[in-house]
């Protein structure tokens, strides 16, 4: 695998681990503030949710390395 590979796994990885993410911990606000969406989270903790993705898409790259780099694929 080469560097450019690598890095395109990883953002691949990242963005679907951070829309698997997002959903966690949302609640819907009871009474939403008018003008906003009744279905808009109360406190989205979207760092948090960043700092899990980061870390879930890096040990998932060094699975997907390992296993490249072990002849499993091709």
């Amino acid at each position: 695998m080469g560097v450019i590979s690598g890095i395109v796994i990883y953002i691949l990885l990242w963005w679907l681990i951070l829309f698997m993410v997002l959903p966690f911990g949302a609640k819907a606000s009871q009474n939403p503030e008018r003008g906003h969406a009744t279905s808009a989270p109360m406190r989205p903790a979207l760092w948090q949710k960043v700092g899990v993705t980061t870390i879930l898409a890096l040990i998932l790259w060094v699975v997907v390395y390992a296993l490249l780099h072990a002849g499993n694929f091709s």
